[in-house]
């Protein structure tokens, strides 16, 4: 059962270009198209501390961002990650809640960073007539309003995401499937592709039968992404577009 609210949004004047697509891309947000890892950290770092500052007299042990990024590329538990920076007892609990506390505040949000070479992949697929859609955990006002503010929103034919904030931090495979579910009743399956960095992505695409495109630019590494056996894995969006546009071009002589 799916507890997060659930909406769209359809991108004005998208539907007569968009309907007869040659492909459909589900895209999701956090890791494709805005990296978020400078947010976890921060957030991360926020959450020790609060605790150093109750307990100065406690040694804790601050990983760098790469120790960190690598452990939740790797999805290393939370719980483990807080034992790891020298935490205890209820001070495990204390972070973990404090973490999810903070780290939607709108400071911690500016931190987001469109993702190198974003920009020029949608347009590329948006000129070769690929329905881009947008299935996020994200809040979807959120994630609009990031689009609109780079310029992407129009590349858009529907925008899916939720009313809660915390969705896209607790990245549930089940609310993922069930929006990606909503989406593709709305603009259809056909010549589709689910596109994203974690295993809510790839379960919910193969749950619906659909291929499957993983990044390695966001916050899954290769070598856990490949246990989840996508149809394919790509280092960002733009070496994912280029594959597509050879796809489109000869998808029978293609393995998927």
């Amino acid at each position: 059962m799916v507890h997060a609210e659930i909406g769209s949004v359809q991108v004005p004047g998208e539907e007569s270009r968009c309907s007869s697509p040659q492909v459909k891309l589900f895209c999701d947000f956090d890791g494709p198209i805005v990296d978020v890892s400078e947010r976890y950290y921060l957030t991360y770092q926020l959450g020790l501390a609060e605790i150093e500052a109750e307990s100065p007299e406690q040694a804790l042990h601050r990983l760098s961002k790469s120790q960190f990024w690598q452990m939740k590329q790797e999805r290393t538990p939370d719980v483990e990650i807080a034992i790891r920076s020298g935490l205890r007892g209820g001070q495990i609990e204390q972070f973990l809640n404090r973490v999810k506390q903070i780290v939607n505040q709108p400071d911690l949000l500016a931190q987001d960073q469109i993702q190198p070479g974003v920009k020029w992949a949608l347009s590329l697929l948006h000129q070769r007539g690929v329905q881009l859609v947008l299935v996020t955990l994200r809040q979807q006002i959120q994630a609009t309003q990031i689009l609109r503010d780079h310029g992407l929103e129009a590349l858009f034919s529907g925008i899916w995401g939720t009313h809660d904030a915390s969705a896209a931090y607790l990245n549930q495979a089940e609310h993922k499937a069930y929006l990606l579910d909503l989406a593709i009743q709305q603009h259809g399956d056909s010549s589709a592709w689910m596109v994203g960095d974690t295993e809510a992505d790839v379960l919910a695409g193969q749950s619906l039968g659909i291929p499957t495109i993983a990044l390695t630019c966001g916050i899954r590494s290769r070598s856990y992404l490949q246990k989840l056996e996508p149809t394919r894995i790509h280092a960002d969006l733009l070496s994912a577009t280029r594959y597509l546009m050879t796809w489109m071009r000869m998808p029978q002589a293609l393995e998927l």
